[in-house]
């Protein structure tokens, strides 16, 4: 068994949130993309439904070699390991991100919200700090970064909670607030949520508001004004998607973007970007890291 063979066909266009756009100036977006498809072919061999648990973390510790040099069975991470060297970059990104799809492979339940942010340390803030390094931004912003991507992350468990449930037996839902509801994880299985999962669910939606939050000083920080623009757009996205989440139930109602709205959007994130660049910029020291 190969990793192409568990392929999803999934590409960057169809994330939730942009990668490498065309916000992202030209001489980065190699690196970008070659650590995405990296993270998508390793989300792949985790996440297929078909595929045993033993030949998942097989595929993924040889993903792991080929990307420190031991090995170049991983198409993926052999050409990630050779951009990193290129250009003088760590791969302790892209091993962190690894260490969450072997979780994903052993680990179906989250107790608490705290343990499902560890998770979000490593499934979802490399890739931010990843692209921070790319572009030579200072470590110092990580925080804010680190709040933006585990918001990111905890809005697609969301959005995907039924979906986990019903084809891989994942719940990211902490495990104490379904149990303080009263609620089974059955209730994931059901056409619409009962009131009592929709409570559980507009709880997180509200935590992740929190991070958002924290988050919001984030592109004004970022010198690069291009990849500042695109994590002003991100945040914005972000914003909306949660205020959604409050509203409408992922079990039955659409809680995804589709085209029609983004330019409204994006015209929202513009404006808040400009007001932003136009405040008193915060050192990445002023904020609370989740790390």
């Amino acid at each position: 068994m190969s990793a192409a063979e568990l392929a999803s066909g999934k590409g960057h266009k169809d994330e939730n949130f942009p990668v490498a756009s065309i916000l992202i100036a030209k001489k980065y977006r190699a690196p970008v993309m070659a650590f995405y498809r990296f993270a998508r072919t390793a989300d792949d061999v985790a996440d297929n439904p078909a595929a045993p648990p033993t030949a998942k973390l097989a595929l993924l510790e040889d993903m792991r070699a080929s990307l420190v040099g031991g090995s170049s069975g991983s198409p993926e991470a052999t050409a990630l390991r050779q951009v990193l060297t290129e250009r003088g970059l760590t791969n302790q990104h892209a091993l962190d991100l690894l260490t969450a799809f072997r979780q994903d492979v052993t680990k179906q339940r989250y107790a608490d919200w705290n343990e499902l942010l560890d998770y979000c340390r490593y499934s979802a803030m490399p890739v931010g700090r990843f692209v921070l390094d790319v572009h030579g931004e200072s470590r110092d912003i990580w925080p804010a970064n680190d709040a933006l991507c585990a918001a990111l992350q905890v809005i697609n468990h969301l959005q995907d909670c039924a979906k986990d449930y019903r084809e891989l037996g994942r719940v990211y839902i902490p495990l104490d607030l379904m149990e303080q509801a009263s609620l089974s994880i059955v209730s994931l299985a059901l056409d619409k949520s009962s009131l009592a999962l929709r409570g559980v669910i507009g709880e997180l939606a509200r935590r992740t508001q929190g991070l958002l939050a924290t988050a919001r000083p984030f592109a004004s920080q970022i010198r690069n004004r291009r990849l500042s623009l695109e994590v002003s757009v991100i945040q914005t996205l972000a914003e909306d998607l949660t205020e959604r989440l409050l509203n409408r139930d992922p079990l039955s109602d659409r809680v995804h973007h589709d085209r029609i709205e983004l330019p409204g959007l994006l015209l929202r994130s513009i404006s808040h970007f400009v007001s932003a660049r136009l405040r008193p910029k915060r050192t990445g020291s002023e904020s609370t890291s989740l790390s």
